[in-house]
């Protein structure tokens, strides 16, 4: 399965449009990464364990993007974005979206 930012592989040929797919996870923040969170915000530096749950969900949702892409018989989806928004207070979904296409 091809992946792509831009709305193209670059030497495929497009085919077939099957339509948007999507994949998402909503994550809750764990009270050990908020104490360690809370010491960085004091003396700095980069919050490794908020950067693992965000490359968890990520990944997460990609593989959920791309089951529903092959479902449908799709070998690439084009023009992929995620999104992020708080659901509730300690709580955030990971959304990732694109257009599944067949390719040549």
């Amino acid at each position: 399965m091809l992946i792509s930012n831009i709305e193209v592989i670059p030497g495929r040929r497009i085919i077939k449009h099957l339509g948007m797919v999507q994949g998402n996870t909503v994550r809750a923040k764990h009270a050990g990464r908020d104490i360690m969170a809370g010491f960085k915000n004091i003396f700095g530096g980069e919050l490794k364990g908020y950067t693992e749950l965000l490359h968890e969900a990520r990944e997460e949702a990609t593989a959920r993007m791309l089951a529903q892409a092959e479902a449908i018989g799709a070998n690439a989806v084009i023009n992929v974005r995620f999104a992020t928004s708080s659901i509730t207070a300690g709580a955030a979904e990971l959304f990732v979206y694109g257009t599944a296409v067949e390719l040549e």
